[in-house]
């Protein structure tokens, strides 16, 4: 980064340990170089621990959302990826151990309710252009679907009806 100014946000491969043994990540983790927003938006691809960026790049997009209790590292992916170019580094540098109990991805039942939380939060926020919009809308849509039909298979009616209406609003915006 010190050669390359232009570069602000770089990322790592890493290698995955998951209850203390090695496993390989899945096709949908692949990790993607440049402009990668719409890649950020079905699930978090860059680990946080695996992240070198410019202090001002904070300064502009802002930290992590301490309101969110899980996803705070996909709702900040989302604002540095709508905004700029994020490079990725095809070097295993990190050693990312998961599968543990006290994980904060643990913690709660359907996390994509924190990711639609985000979603919201960047259309709201005008910085998209009309394509990235319209696939942050996408995205909500097909989250907030499973979320519906989860919460109904549970009998959890109150929660189903918000996604339902909510579902509803996003889909008159394309």
């Amino acid at each position: 980064m010190r050669k390359n100014r232009e570069i602000n946000v770089t990322y790592t491969d890493e290698i995955w340990i998951r209850r203390g043994k090695r496993v390989n990540p899945k096709k949908k983790h692949q990790k993607y170089s440049g402009w990668i927003f719409k890649h950020c938006l079905p699930l978090c691809i860059i680990s946080p621990s695996s992240v070198m960026l410019r202090r001002e790049i904070f300064e502009e997009v802002g930290y992590f959302d301490e309101n969110l209790p899980v996803c705070e590292d996909y709702d900040l992916w989302l604002r540095i990826a709508a905004r700029h170019p994020i490079f990725f580094i095809d070097e295993k540098l990190i050693v990312k151990r998961g599968g543990h109990n006290d994980q904060l991805s643990h913690r709660f039942w359907g996390n994509d309710r924190f990711r639609v939380k985000a979603l919201e939060k960047i259309i709201s926020d005008g910085i998209l252009d009309k394509s990235q919009k319209n696939l942050a809308i996408q995205e909500l849509i097909k989250k907030g679907t499973i979320l519906e039909k989860g919460f109904r298979k549970r009998g959890k009616m109150e929660e189903a009806d918000y996604y339902h209406e909510l579902i509803k609003k996003y889909r008159s915006y394309i």
